[in-house]
């Protein structure tokens, strides 16, 4: 079966490629509504509440992965479901299309609808921002949501099947959703935080390798990533920076507005400053990634069927042979 789950992978990958998000009935936003459902009525501020709006909701969704994986009796079931699945948790073409958008807006010199085209990239408070620092945003988002919305889904993806990929988003979207450091919810928000952190752990190191290896810059993205990234304030998103930085000759980090609080993140390498000229070659480098982490898993995938024990052989090697 895990030749099935790779060729599943790989379709799914090939539909986010050539068509991107679902345009309608998206069931990552169904999640996300059900979610806020569901916050409404748990919410207080404490962790313990925002524990169990994380056991409930991921448990509720994985659970349900794993009933259709098991209703999928046979491979060519299971290979379309793996597909669909992956599919709508990828996020590699939409968000390419939304730097695209960005970098054109700013070509034309549209910096105020720049700016709030942004938004749909980035958390942090972009009124203010001219154009090499919405370029700058663009680039970190490219970054970090390269792992976190594309790698992290074939990591999970391979080792896992089906339940593996909406397990990762569950947890990805919560995070998104509530595991803010802002006062709503700074405990509310804590268990789908780090439990985000947790889950995206092997992806953000993967992601680095795979930016030094596709870079045009293979030791710059090792030398900024072992010098830099334990300085950011994500054990992941800085791994992930600090390799793009380095393998395109830039250098991410700078201060960050969020409401009424800024953070000024450490310096992620030790090349210029991002222009929206840097735009295309951090999609660019981010495709390559996406592709790179595909093929990890599916020859992963492949190499675990090869090497999966054959148990019917097993069983009657294990009989004690009967001398005649």
């Amino acid at each position: 079966m895990m030749a099935v789950r790779a060729l599943g992978l790989l379709l799914g990958y090939a539909a986010d490629r050539v068509w991107g998000d679902p345009r309608r009935w998206h069931p990552v936003a169904g999640f996300a509504r059900c979610a806020l459902a569901v916050e409404q009525r748990l919410y207080r501020d404490s962790r313990a509440r925002g524990v169990a709006q994380v056991v409930l909701l991921v448990a509720g969704a994985t659970g349900l992965a794993c009933a259709a994986e098991r209703s999928a009796r046979n491979p060519v079931a299971r290979t379309a479901l793996t597909a669909l699945v992956t599919w709508a948790v990828l996020g590699g073409r939409s968000l390419e299309r939304e730097a695209r958008a960005v970098q054109d807006l700013l070509n034309a010199g549209a910096v105020d609808q720049a700016r709030a085209r942004v938004r749909h990239l980035v958390g942090r408070d972009t009124a203010g921002l001219g154009p090499d620092e919405i370029a700058r945003a663009v680039v970190e988002s490219v970054a970090e949501n390269s792992s976190d919305a594309v790698v992290a889904s074939f990591v999970w993806g391979a080792a896992a099947g089906v339940p593996g990929l909406v397990a990762h988003r569950a947890v990805n979207t919560l995070d998104a959703m509530i595991g803010h450091r802002d006062a709503r919810y700074r405990r509310f928000g804590w268990a789908a935080a780090r439990l985000d952190d947790l889950l995206g752990l092997p992806a953000a190191r993967l992601s680095g390798a795979l930016a030094a290896v596709a870079g045009p810059d293979s030791v710059g993205a090792v030398r900024a990533w072992h010098r830099d990234a334990r300085h950011h304030p994500s054990p992941n998103a800085g791994v992930v920076e600090a390799a793009y930085a380095g393998a395109l000759g830039l250098q991410l980090g700078g201060v960050n507005s969020y409401g009424n609080r800024r953070e000024d993140r450490a310096r992620m390498g030790r090349g210029r400053t991002p222009t929206v000229a840097d735009i295309p070659a951090a999609v660019q480098l981010a495709r390559r990634v996406g592709a790179g982490a595909a093929a990890a898993a599916a020859l992963w995938c492949l190499a675990r069927e090869r090497g999966a024990p054959n148990l019917d052989a097993l069983s009657r090697s294990s009989i004690p042979a009967v001398v005649q």
